[in-house]
C-alpha cells in the first residue's frame, strides 16, 4: 500500500533515534497492507496530522462498520495500550471492537476534541473524563509504574543537565519533588498516562472519551498534571499566566479532590522532563515555554 506516513510521525520518530522505530517506519506501508488484509477492512484515508507514535488510519469492517486501525512501534507499547483498554471496557475511554490483540477501535470524531471548547468548559469536560478512567488497576501486570517510568525519566533529566547548566535549578527541584511524593502515594491506579485535552474525542456514546493512553499504574495526581499545562502557549502570552496556573491547580485538584501540592509537584515534575527532553533533541522553543511554565511552580 502506497502512502506518505504523516510527517507529524515521521518528526517525531526521528527525535527517538531508535534503530527499531525507525525501521517500523520503513516498512510502514507493509505493515499497513498485512492488517487491512488480516482484518478484512478497507481503507478511507490515514488521519493528518494523526499522532506522534502511531499512524492512524479511517477504515471500514467487512460489514461497512467505521473503525480506526491504529498501528504503533514497540517502543510506544502499544500492547499496554491494549491491555488498557480491555480493561476500562470503554468507560471514558474509546472501546476495542473485533478480537485479538490488535488496536482496532470504534470510530470517534477525529477532528473534534475537547481542546476545541473554550477553556474553562474544555478543563471541565476533560477532567470529568479523567476521573472515570482512575479505576483499579488489573491484577495482572501489564502497565509500568510511576516509580519505574519517572526514574527512566529522572535518568535522563540528570544526563541532559550535565551538559546544559541553565536546568539544573529546574531539574534539581523536579527530582526532589519526585523522591518526595514516591514515599507514600495515597492510591494506586491505573492512569491515562499522557492526559490532556487533545487526547479527548467527541464520541457516539458518550459526548467524550479518552483516546491514545500511554498507561501507567499510580497516583491520580500524576496523570492530572499533565491536564494542568494544557494550553501552555496561552499560559506564557498572558500576562496574568503565573496567576491562572495557579489557580487552575487548585482548581483542578479540588474538583477531582487530589491533593493541591501533590498536584503542584508532579507537575512541576513533569514540566521540567517535557522541557528538558525537548531541549534535548532540539525543539527549543518548546523548551522555552515549558520551563518558563515549571519555573512558576
Amino acid at each position: 500500500m502506497s502512502f506518505e506516513p504523516p510527517k507529524r510521525l515521521v518528526n517525531a520518530l526521528g527525535e527517538v533515534r531508535d534503530d527499531g522505530a525507525s525501521g517500523w517506519l520503513a516498512r510502514l506501508p507493509e505493515i499497513l497492507q498485512e492488517a487491512v488484509e488480516r482484518l478484512e477492512l478497507t481503507v478511507e484515508r490515514v488521519h493528518v496530522p494523526g499522532g506522534r507514535s502511531s499512524l492512524v488510519v479511517l477504515v471500514r469492517r467487512a460489514d461497512g462498520t467505521p473503525a480506526v486501525l491504529k498501528l504503533a512501534p514497540e517502543r510506544f507499547r502499544p500492547e499496554a495500550e491494549h491491555a488498557a483498554l480491555t480493561h476500562w471496557n470503554g468507560l471514558g475511554a474509546v472501546q476495542l471492537v473485533g478480537d485479538g490483540g490488535d488496536l482496532l477501535l470504534e470510530r470517534l470524531h477525529p477532528d473534534v476534541s475537547v481542546r476545541s471548547l473554550p477553556e474553562a468548559k474544555a478543563l471541565l469536560e476533560a477532567a470529568g473524563t479523567l476521573r472515570r478512567l482512575w479505576v483499579d488497576p488489573p491484577s495482572w501486570r501489564s502497565c509500568e509504574t510511576v516509580a519505574d517510568r519517572t526514574g527512566r525519566q529522572a535518568e535522563a533529566m540528570r544526563a541532559t543537565a550535565a551538559t546544559e547548566p541553565e536546568v539544573v535549578p529546574l531539574v534539581d527541584a523536579a527530582l526532589t519533588a519526585r523522591d518526595e511524593l514516591l514515599v507514600a502515594p495515597p492510591e494506586v491506579r491505573l492512569l491515562h498516562g499522557t492526559f490532556r485535552q487533545s487526547k479527548v474525542l467527541a464520541g457516539e456514546r458518550t459526548p467524550w472519551l479518552a483516546v491514545g493512553p500511554d498507561p501507567v499504574v499510580g497516583e491520580c495526581a500524576f496523570d492530572l498534571a499533565r491536564l494542568v499545562r494544557d494550553r501552555v502557549e496561552d499560559l506564557i502570552a498572558s500576562p496574568s499566566g503565573a496567576a491562572t496556573t495557579r489557580r487552575r491547580v487548585k482548581r483542578l485538584a479540588e474538583s477531582l479532590d487530589v491533593d493541591q501540592e501533590r498536584l503542584r509537584g508532579w507537575t512541576l515534575f513533569r514540566a521540567v522532563e517535557s522541557g528538558v527532553r525537548a531541549l534535548r533533541v532540539g525543539r527549543e522553543r518548546d523548551a522555552e515555554l515549558l520551563l518558563e511554565f515549571a519555573g512558576w511552580l
